[in-house]
C-alpha cells in the first residue's frame, strides 16, 4: 500500500497514524467538485447515445443551478463540443480518455487526512472481467492528479459504487460484489473488511447480502442503500406485485434494521418506493433504482423512470429539508448499466 502525490511520483508508506486520520465525508458535506465523464463512444451506447447525453445534461444543469462545481471529463473533441453546447460555460471541460462514463467505480474513492485529499485507488477489473475496456484504468489517475490528491493503491479489487459511507466511520457493502469470486476469490469476508478498514479509515462495516436483479456489477450498494445522514439509511420497497425485487428490498431492510454503526447506534430506515418493474427490449428486468442519486450540498437528483419517482420524492423531502430535491430522466443512462451516482466522483473540499 503506497501514497504517492502523482501517479509517477512514489513516497513512503503510509503509517498506521496517517491511516487512523483517513476520513471519507458524506456526500452532504461540501464537494469542491463533481466529476463525470460524459457518453462518448457511439459503439457502446448505439441509438442511446444523444438520448443519454440530453440526460446528462438534465442532472448536471440541476447541480450546477444548485452551485455545485462539476467538471466534465470529455473523451474526444467531439464530445467536449457535445458538453459545451448542451451546458455551455456552466461546467468546466477536460479531455481525457476513458473507456465509459462509470466513474464512480473507475475512479478514485477521495478522502481527507490531516488536512490534505487524498485519493483510494482500488484494482478494477472491469466488474469481474465482464467489461474491460481501454481508458478504464487510467481515468481514476487522470482524476486524482485533476484533483491534485496524494494515491492510495490498495490490493483490493473493488468499485466506489460498492460503497457508501455515513461520513462517520460506518461503510455499507454488499456480499455479492466484494465477496464474488470474480473479484477476491482467496479472501474471507473477515479479511476484505479488514482491508477496507485500514483503506479507508472506517470502523464499522455493515454488510448486505445481495443488489437487484439485473446488475451487472453484483450488486452495487449504491442501488440498493444510501446514507441520508449519519443514523439514517434509505431503502426501497417494492412498488407493485410484479416488482422482481419484493424480495430483496425486504431483506435488506432488517438486514439494515440488525445492524449497528460506527457509533454503536441502530439505524433509522427510511423506506422509499422502487420504481418497479422496468424491463429491457427482452423483457428481462434492469437495476431502476431510485437509491442512485446524485447529492451536493444543495442539491439531491434521484433517478427517474417513471411516476413511482414522484412519490420517492415526498417521502424524502423531510430528510432533505436544507436541499433541493428533484427528479431527472434516466431510462437511456440506465441503458448503459447505471444511473447518476454511477457516473459521478464527489471530491469533498479540504
Amino acid at each position: 500500500m503506497v501514497w504517492q502525490s502523482h501517479p509517477s511520483l512514489l513516497l513512503k508508506a503510509a503509517s498506521n497514524t496517517m491511516t487512523a486520520h483517513l476520513h471519507i465525508p458524506h456526500e452532504t458535506a461540501p464537494q469542491s467538485v463533481i466529476h463525470t465523464c460524459w457518453p462518448a463512444d457511439g459503439d457502446l451506447w448505439e441509438e442511446n447515445l444523444a438520448p443519454a447525453r440530453a440526460e446528462f445534461a438534465s442532472f448536471v444543469s440541476h447541480l450546477v443551478r444548485g452551485g455545485q462545481a462539476v467538471t466534465v471529463h470529455a473523451a474526444s473533441e467531439e464530445t467536449a463540443r457535445d458538453v459545451r453546447a448542451r451546458l455551455g460555460d456552466t461546467v468546466e471541460v477536460v479531455r481525457n480518455p476513458y473507456g465509459d462514463v462509470w466513474v464512480r467505480d473507475t475512479g478514485p474513492v477521495f478522502a481527507v487526512s490531516n488536512g490534505q485529499l487524498k485519493a483510494v485507488r482500488f484494482r478494477f477489473n472491469g466488474w469481474g472481467g465482464k467489461y474491460e475496456l481501454d481508458g478504464d484504468q487510467q481515468i481514476g489517475l487522470a482524476v486524482a492528479a485533476r484533483a491534485g490528491a496524494a494515491l492510495k493503491e490498495i490490493d483490493l479489487v473493488c468499485e466506489g459504487g460498492a460503497l457508501e459511507f455515513d461520513g462517520e466511520g460506518t461503510l455499507l457493502t454488499t456480499r455479492q460484489c466484494l465477496l464474488n469470486a470474480n473479484r477476491n476469490p482467496s479472501l474471507s469476508e473477515a479479511q476484505v473488511e479488514d482491508r477496507l478498514k485500514e483503506a479507508l479509515g472506517v470502523s464499522a462495516v455493515i454488510w448486505l447480502d445481495e443488489g437487484l436483479i439485473g446488475d451487472h456489477t453484483d450488486g452495487h450498494v449504491d442501488n440498493i442503500a444510501r446514507f441520508i445522514a449519519p443514523g439514517i439509511v434509505a431503502c426501497q420497497s417494492a412498488s407493485g406485485g410484479d416488482d422482481p425485487n419484493a424480495k430483496i428490498f425486504d431483506a435488506i431492510a432488517r438486514q439494515l434494521e440488525n445492524a449497528r454503526d460506527a457509533k454503536g447506534r441502530r439505524l433509522e430506515i427510511v423506506r422509499i418506493p422502487s420504481p418497479g418493474r422496468v424491463v429491457d427490449e427482452e423483457g428481462e428486468p434492469k437495476a431502476a433504482s431510485h437509491m442512485n442519486w446524485v447529492i451536493s450540498p444543495k442539491t439531491v437528483v434521484i433517478p427517474s423512470f417513471n411516476a413511482h419517482a414522484d412519490a420517492a420524492l415526498a417521502i424524502l423531502k423531510p430528510y432533505f429539508a436544507s436541499h433541493t430535491l428533484a427528479a431527472s430522466p434516466s431510462s437511456h443512462i440506465l441503458s448503459g448499466g447505471g444511473s447518476f451516482h454511477c457516473v459521478t466522483c464527489n471530491q469533498p473540499r479540504v
